[in-house]
């Protein structure tokens, strides 16, 4: 790029994007916040977003085109190599069938500039078209837009991955850094919990900046690296590697699908629960896999003992918070949720 250096790079890899990529690109151009470079890493389409992307950047010269083969690339070696022609000090993630908000960037700018604590940033997010939107992603869509502070998406971040990915915005040395890799996961969440391990907060900026669009296409509905089985991996991994890393024991709360799914996970990484809080009388008293079935009452006999909640929706996690609060519990400290 000519002249000053930008102060941001919006990283934006691209697979058969031709239909979306126009209006993405031009979500970009009508931003506020002006100083930007736009990296498009077109990952071997075989449609017309190279064309397309490649008319974007002749007439705007903040837009750069790189290109690869999809069949030897794939997502993490594309964002890799758009990663190295990043010429700012803070990369924003996109996708090409997504849309910003004209204040995006600014906004975001401002929170990391603000708070030089912060590793990463992202914001609100409105799923589109709302046309046969799923349950589950109004639902989650909904969550997503509850989390307004570091604290609020660290505590949250063993529940679902805590941000949009598209919505991110990161220093650009945390991100080479810790870098995009496969690790069998989805490359975002694993990127998410790596910063949080590492001890970095990462910032909300309460505002719907991002339209995210749905469709038969998104990775979450295609890969299998974003299936249930693989977040669960993901969380057992992680869970493994700091809040249960000085311990073989722990207790589970909730032996349900999800902590069912969740206790076989963290098996596999050498961990097992000593007992497991139950509130369903059938069950108390019982043993499962050889650990007692308590009631929650029972915890204060277990101190020091690391709990682990693993049940299914917002409602039952805040009552269990509460109760575990009650108990002069502190969460991230005695206790985690997951879902």
């Amino acid at each position: 790029m000519l002249g000053a250096s930008p102060r941001v790079s919006v990283l934006l890899p691209a697979f058969n994007a031709a239909h979306t990529l126009p209006s993405c690109l031009r979500s970009i151009q009508a931003q506020t916040e002006q100083s930007w470079q736009c990296v498009v890493v077109d990952d071997g389409s075989d449609d017309d977003t190279h064309a397309v992307a490649t008319s974007f950047a002749e007439a705007d010269p903040r837009i750069v085109v790189t290109a690869g083969e999809h069949g030897h690339e794939g997502l993490v070696p594309a964002l890799g190599r758009g990663l190295a022609r990043c010429e700012a000090s803070y990369v924003a993630r996109m996708d090409a069938d997504d849309l910003m908000h004209r204040d995006r960037l600014t906004q975001q700018l401002a929170e990391l500039e603000q708070h030089p604590s912060l590793a990463a940033v992202g914001c609100h997010v409105r799923v589109f078209p709302r046309r046969g939107l799923t349950d589950g992603l109004r639902r989650y869509e909904h969550w997503l837009n509850q989390i307004d502070s570091p604290q609020r998406l660290a505590r949250e971040a063993f529940v679902e991955c805590p941000i949009a990915h598209p919505s991110l915005m990161i220093r650009t040395s945390v991100l080479r850094e810790r870098g995009y890799r496969d690790h069998g996961w989805a490359e975002d969440y694993d990127l998410v919990l790596r910063i949080l391990e590492a001890g970095d907060r990462i910032g909300v900026v309460p505002r719907r900046l991002l339209l995210w669009r749905d469709g038969p296409h998104r990775m979450w509905r295609t890969d299998p690296a974003y299936s249930q089985p693989r977040f669960t991996a993901a969380k057992a991994w992680y869970l493994a590697r700091a809040f249960l890393a000085d311990t073989k024991r722990y207790v589970l709360w909730g032996y349900g699908s999800t902590g069912r799914a969740l206790r076989k996970a963290l098996l596999d990484r050498g961990k097992e629960p000593s007992h497991i809080v139950e509130l369903h009388p059938g069950r108390i008293g019982q043993r499962i896999h050889g650990a007692p079935v308590i009631t929650p009452e029972a915890l204060g006999s277990l101190r020091g003992v690391p709990i682990v909640v693993s049940v299914a929706g917002d409602q039952a996690r805040e009552q269990i918070r509460s109760a575990l609060t009650a108990m002069g519990l502190s969460e991230l400290e005695h206790y985690t949720c997951c879902a």
